[in-house]
């Protein structure tokens, strides 16, 4: 798959709400009533990091779920966007971006959200025709001032933020033209997964899906 289609999917993804949650599940018994508190509340694109043992199983769970869109994070290596392929993820995000994980992710037909921070990152993957794109960490590598300044020499490329960004700051991205999405993990707080109330995650995934409304 080339890079353009992929960031032509990445686009229809990242328009289906304002923002996709990232999640790192823990406990396999989390992944199903989470994935469908967040799709109820209105957000259905899902993004589960690699970071846990269970998060491949996670992503086989969630995917059950209808209506949801769900997604591999923390993609390092191209046995990670093998493997998340495999167990269903519809795309991928990736921190960074090298060759090798790009060439993985063009054979095995996974779109992927290219992560970069600088302006030369950025156009090093606009040339390969990334023009959606992770900016990653966003509130440390200059936050929603950067994005704006960027629109201006670099307007091709639009982007999903994620990295330190909560309700108080994410109007700051979403009022700028080139912010197609902003990536976010406080719509699922650990104090609610453990508790199992699903319900006020609902409530703060149609907080969230409700900031472009």
């Amino acid at each position: 798959m080339k890079p353009s289609k992929q960031s032509r999917l990445a686009a229809e993804i990242c328009g289906l709400a304002p923002v996709v949650p990232v999640l790192v599940i823990d406990d396999m018994a989390h992944a199903k009533p989470l994935a469908e508190a967040l799709v109820k509340g209105g957000l259905p694109a899902l993004e589960v990091t690699l970071r846990t043992a269970c998060a491949l199983d996670a992503i086989r769970a969630m995917s059950e779920v209808p209506g949801g869109v769900v997604g591999a994070g923390t993609l390092l290596t191209p046995a990670d966007v093998k493997a998340a392929k495999a167990a269903g993820a519809k795309f991928g995000v990736s921190p960074g971006a090298t060759e090798r994980l790009l060439d993985a992710c063009a054979e095995y037909e996974l779109p992927l959200l290219p992560g970069a921070a600088t302006a030369s990152e950025i156009m090093a993957l606009l040339e390969q025709g990334y023009t959606v794109q992770k900016f990653f960490p966003a509130e440390q590598a200059g936050g929603a001032a950067y994005l704006k300044s960027i629109g201006s020499p670099i307007p091709q490329v639009s982007f999903c933020p994620t990295g330190g960004i909560s309700l108080k700051n994410a109007r700051d991205y979403l009022n700028l033209k080139n912010i197609l999405c902003i990536g976010g993990s406080w719509v699922a707080p650990k104090e609610a997964m453990a508790k199992g109330d699903w319900a006020a995650i609902t409530v703060l995934a149609a907080e969230a899906a409700a900031l472009r409304g």
